[in-house]
């Protein structure tokens, strides 16, 4: 009959190798996502991972420190995305109003050059 702790072993081990692909596919993902959105949900993948792995080893070891250590990693991990999201999201709004200034901006000035123009004459007159 096997013992618990083999159980309890063999699961770890098979978890750590599950997490340990997982966490290569999301740095690979970091590395090569095609959009900068990508990349913010592959770090957030990561974390996640890194919290498995940490949840794992205090499984295993024994040591429920790191069971603390994991929830303050999550919590971090979660104010770095949401931080992440309003970067990109403020980004945005700002190559929107960018690209609003770039197609307005030659008929601004025509118009204040026919007011002044327009404003000059009644001035004058």
């Amino acid at each position: 009959m096997i013992s618990p702790a083999a159980i309890v072993s063999t699961a770890a081990a098979i978890a750590l190798i599950i997490l340990g692909v997982a966490f290569l596919l999301a740095g690979w993902r970091v590395v090569a996502g095609p959009t900068l959105p990508d990349r913010i949900l592959a770090l957030d993948t990561l974390s996640g991972t890194a919290i498995g792995f940490i949840a794992v080893l205090a499984v295993k070891t024994g040591f429920s420190l790191y069971i603390d250590i994991a929830i303050s990693l999550g919590l971090v991990g979660f104010l770095a995305t949401v931080a992440f999201a309003r970067f990109v999201m403020s980004r945005g709004t700002v190559a929107e109003r960018h690209s609003e200034k770039t197609v307005r901006a030659p008929k601004k000035p025509q118009v204040a050059a026919k007011r002044s123009r327009a404003n000059g004459r009644k001035g004058r007159a």
